[in-house]
């Protein structure tokens, strides 16, 4: 449902470039903290998100709309990932080395890099509950600094020479763009862009197995994740089969659309309206091209940005819609020969997640 829960207050330009100079001076001070004990606040902070993860999974899936599943999980994969960096704090191991001169050795150690900057996306929005474990242990609040605006805060972000690595999450093309400027200054760069990937579907796949599969990996967070499968490549013997049992599993879920903090809910809504008129305009596209809706292809008339889950067939395998990344629970069958086909086509498009 559309419903104003609350509103926050977009950043500025200039809240942005306070919380970036009070993160130098955090800096200053953190660096000489030794990396096991760094690695214990990032414990701490676990353990906060660890106590709090139901509630936090409910409010992920109130702002993006994912199922209630997917948002615990969004937050209990954050706590994992905290775990797994409380471990390597103690093993950032380093090695001694024999110089060419007589008498010396070569030490290498590790130094922290400095200044991060995170530009994170709409569909994994978890970032909280950093600042009480600061200030539970002295710590400055500028070590984690949180500023939620737009486009031109990215931007002085992705210029400001003052951020050592800037870490980006986002569509391939804004990807591109964010590359070329951060490397323009010779800054760090971490890219995690925008996917479309493919299931190959051989001639004697385990159909039992494959049909749940790609049900769960299609239509997960209503398509909306970058690791969402878009392309079903399918060996010609068995394509009619698949493409039934698919449409079937389809059909079976179309009563499962709705509220997503509802237990029974299995697909919940796209982001916004915009996302539902980008979907609606893929479909088009994909049938003035030739191709044919298998299943859905619609939106749902009720309250909300509800979508049917689609699946299209009898479009090349490099028309420019199933090429192009759609952020939207469309599937796209494609029949192929043999393996080496499967994986030629499977090559062609150029995302990069």
């Amino acid at each position: 449902l559309r419903q104003y829960l609350f509103q926050i207050q977009n950043g500025t330009v200039e809240d942005y470039d306070v919380a970036v100079q009070e993160a130098r001076k955090a800096y200053e001070q953190w660096c000489e903290v030794p990396s096991p004990r760094r690695g214990e606040i990032v414990r701490q902070i676990g353990d906060k998100l660890r106590s709090q993860l139901q509630n936090l999974g409910k409010l992920v899936s109130m702002e993006m709309g994912k199922i209630s599943a997917e948002g615990v999980g969004e937050v209990q994969e954050y706590i994992d990932i905290c775990d797994y960096a409380t471990g390597l704090s103690r093993s950032l191991n380093g090695q001694i080395l024999p110089s060419e001169r007589s008498g010396h050795a070569l030490l290498e150690q590790w130094n922290p890099l400095g200044v991060v900057g995170v530009i994170s996306a709409f569909n994994f929005p978890c970032a909280v509950l950093v600042e009480s474990v600061l200030k539970k242990n002295n710590l400055p609040g500028g070590l984690c600094s949180l500023v939620c605006g737009e486009a031109d805060v990215g931007q002085a972000l992705v210029k400001d020479k003052r951020v050592n690595l800037v870490s980006f999450t986002g569509s391939t093309e804004i990807g591109r763009i964010v590359g070329q400027q951060v490397q323009q200054r010779f800054g760090k760069l971490l890219l995690e862009l925008g996917g479309n990937n493919a299931i190959i579907v051989n001639d004697d796949a385990d159909l039992d197995m494959v049909v749940p599969a790609t049900v769960f990996a299609a239509v997960g967070t209503a398509g909306q994740r970058c690791t969402t499968t878009r392309r079903l490549l399918v060996h010609e013997s068995v394509y009619d089969s698949v493409v039934e049992r698919v449409k079937r599993a389809y059909a079976q879920f179309e009563s499962r659309i709705g509220d997503p903090l509802e237990s029974n809910t299995i697909i919940g809504p796209l982001h916004n309206e915009v996302a539902v008129m980008k979907f609606k305009a893929a479909v088009a596209e994909a049938i003035a091209n030739g191709g044919k809706v298998e299943y859905g292809g619609k939106v749902l008339e009720k309250e909300g940005n509800f979508v049917l889950p689609t699946i299209i067939t009898n479009l090349h395998h490099d028309d420019p819609v199933i090429l192009r990344e759609t952020f939207a629970p469309i599937l796209y069958v494609i029949k192929v020969k043999n393996l080496d086909e499967a994986i030629r086509f499977n090559n062609e498009v150029s995302a990069a997640s």
